[in-house]
């Protein structure tokens, strides 16, 4: 690429597509184009194909997805495959169709087996069963990399794929019902102190920003103590002889109290975090310094693979943290000084997922910021936005 090239980066109002965009910006390429959901609808194959047409883009950057955290994926199963199978339709064959020069898919690292061996390497894919609860998001993810790998194998294409693990950053999903484990941590911590602390105001100036099932600011002190009660955060009221809920109190005179936040599963599974904008970075890396060519080849021979696959490329820190303790980092971070509660009964999901990232290493990029730094940088802009 050069600082001319026309790009489009598909999904640029997104946490991800967002990052990548400040990050080709920040590089002093000038010629960058975006469109909204409203502006340009990817599901649809004859609007897609009119804006290739229209605006024949020269390199592309494919980071529009339906994507969700656990709940979501479980709930939403047929959108999930549906519309993301759509979105990589459309936008990889009109890439091949118009010529472009590259383009760059995000996929997601649960496209690796259930009980993939860990860290995971690019060629762990497809060996054993998928993790049932994102399956149909996994599914949609592995045909869009298949579909790079295709379409380079038969119409001599440069498509790459890329899987990053576990993002966070700036432009997160806050919304309790979809948003992924780490944002929804610090939003239900920082409501869970607001609790401890009296501090309605607080309160109802986070549920103005972000309703909670239509549950805003303005809601009646029952309403809002409901809805937080629903989505695991809780106060108590300090009794002799236990703890007696206070969800169908008012709030007018309350006594100091204890509060609890619910956490799905046993606090044992094992995740990787990467910092959104490094992963932006690393996106712009591969985009500039890596072809289809280069993947090819057998890192141990030296040769041209005798069977072309797995060529995507996993974008990640190739470190982990414990669901337990990234809630204490939250806690300790946001100042929660209440108690969490391991809701067992909830599904823990995959119980590792980490990334084994030498490809990207051999190439040249790693990341820089660890995930105590990364937790207090969302903090605070989830409190400053």
């Amino acid at each position: 690429m050069n600082k001319t090239s026309k790009i489009y980066v598909a999904g640029h109002k997104g946490m991800v597509g967002s990052a990548i965009w400040r990050n080709l910006k920040a590089k002093g390429y000038t010629n960058l184009i975006g469109r909204s959901l409203e502006e340009l609808n990817l599901l649809n194959q004859s609007d897609v194909q009119q804006f290739f047409e229209r605006e024949k883009p020269e390199y592309v950057f494919l980071a529009a997805a339906k994507v969700g955290g656990i709940v979501a994926n479980n709930t939403y199963r047929a959108q999930f495959i549906y519309e993301n199978l759509q979105i990589q339709n459309n936008v990889i064959h009109q890439a091949y169709v118009h010529g472009v020069k590259k383009l760059l898919f995000l996929g997601s690292t649960c496209i690796y087996p259930k009980e993939c061996p860990q860290p995971m390497k690019e060629e762990y894919l497809l060996t054993s069963p998928l993790e049932y609860t994102n399956e149909p998001y996994a599914i949609a993810k592995i045909a869009g990399v298949k579909m790079c790998e295709s379409y380079n194998l038969q119409y001599g294409t440069n498509f790459i794929s890329v899987m990053p693990t576990n993002l966070y950053g700036p432009n997160d999903n806050f919304d309790l019902e979809k948003s992924h484990v780490l944002p929804a941590l610090i939003r239900k911590v920082h409501l869970g102190k607001c609790l401890e602390n009296n501090d309605w105001q607080a309160i109802r100036k986070d549920l103005d920003k972000r309703p909670i099932e239509g549950v805003d600011g303005s809601g009646s002190d029952k309403e809002i103590l409901d809805i937080l009660k629903k989505y695991g955060i809780v106060r108590y009221k300090s009794k002799a002889k236990g703890q007696k809920s206070e969800s169908d109190l008012g709030l007018s005179d309350l006594q100091p109290s204890t509060v609890s936040v619910d956490i799905w599963g046993s606090g044992k599974p094992m995740r990787e975090f990467l910092w959104s904008e490094e992963m932006a970075d690393a996106c712009v890396f591969v985009m500039e310094n890596i072809d289809f060519e280069d993947l090819i080849i057998n890192e141990r021979t030296g040769k041209k693979m005798k069977e072309i696959k797995n060529t995507h490329i996993n974008i990640g820190t190739g470190k982990e943290i414990s669901i337990a303790g990234l809630a204490n980092l939250v806690k300790k971070v946001v100042g929660f000084k209440g108690q969490f509660v391991f809701n067992t009964s909830k599904p823990d999901g995959t119980m590792r997922k980490l990334t084994d990232v030498t490809k990207l290493h051999h190439f040249g990029w790693h990341h820089k910021i660890e995930i105590d730094e990364g937790v207090k940088k969302l903090f605070n802009w989830f409190i400053n936005n």
